[in-house]
């Protein structure tokens, strides 16, 4: 029986000096295969608004999507710990409904939940839910869901006083209970300095290689899209041309009659 992925076993791989893998999922298939592959943690991302449901932004899906897709990513799983991001506005309005929803993640099937950023609020928001029995995964930087504040894509912590605000942000993090922080599009030398200065494991989104783990959308890591790429990312294959090669060949078949064949039908 394989054994599970558990906080427990994210903190042990950062005290060893190891590395774990990350990978967004939103189907049971596509979280199965993965899982198998041996990727640690897999995280249903609210990134799912644009590159499964076709929204402008990650502003766009709401609990119930996310319940729907955590259902399905959990079921494929059997090894990784599934992380499920909560989205705009589910826990922003009050403590108790911020329990409420990060808890119905977690009855359907997620083993943690990630918050993104940084207040008094969303510490006390942490705190309450740790104690609750529901691991948090932090994430600092850039954080999507503040894009209108921030006043768009940008890198974030690119001077020394920039970077030590991150740290003393992620220190509040870690005293409040997160069991992780992700990084997003940090310079990498600040992410060093944010990691080596941190007791709890941090995950790299665009911040280079010195944090204990890495997350990657699986959709560049596939290759399912070619209009877009982050820097950051990493393309380990081309399933736009495999997707678009087997439909038109089935189209071709069934317009032309090679399908179905003999050995195709009843």
């Amino acid at each position: 029986m394989l054994k599970k992925v558990t906080v427990n076993t994210i903190q042990k791989i950062k005290e060893a000096g190891e590395k774990f893998s990350v990978l967004t999922a939103y189907d049971y298939s596509t979280a199965k295969y993965i899982d198998e592959a041996g990727i640690d943690i897999i995280l249903i991302g609210d990134s799912l608004a644009m590159v499964a449901l076709g929204y402008e932004t990650t502003h766009s899906v709401g609990v119930e999507e996310m319940i729907i897709f955590t259902k399905a990513v959990s079921k494929g799983v059997q090894r990784a710990m599934v992380v499920t991001d909560m989205p705009f506005m589910s826990y922003h309005c009050d403590i108790a409904s911020a329990i409420r929803n990060c808890g119905e993640m977690i009855k359907n099937g997620a083993n943690a939940v990630k918050i993104e950023g940084y207040s008094t609020y969303i510490l006390e928001v942490i705190k309450r839910l740790t104690e609750s029995g529901i691991p948090v995964m932090g994430h600092l930087g850039f954080t999507p869901q503040f894009l209108n504040t921030l006043g768009g894509y940008k890198i974030q912590g690119k001077t020394q006083e920039a970077a030590e605000k991150i740290l003393n942000q992620a220190r509040e993090l870690e005293k409040a209970g997160v069991f992780s922080i992700v990084l997003e599009m940090v310079p990498q030398e600040a992410a060093k300095y944010i990691s080596e200065n941190l007791t709890v494991p941090t995950i790299s989104c665009g911040a280079g290689k010195y944090c204990s783990g890495q997350v990657l959308v699986s959709d560049d890591v596939f290759g399912k899209f070619s209009n877009f790429k982050p820097k950051f990312a990493r393309k380990y294959g081309d399933m736009k041309a495999l997707i678009y090669n087997c439909a038109k060949k089935f189209d071709e078949d069934v317009k032309n009659g090679n399908y179905p064949s003999e050995d195709e039908v009843f």
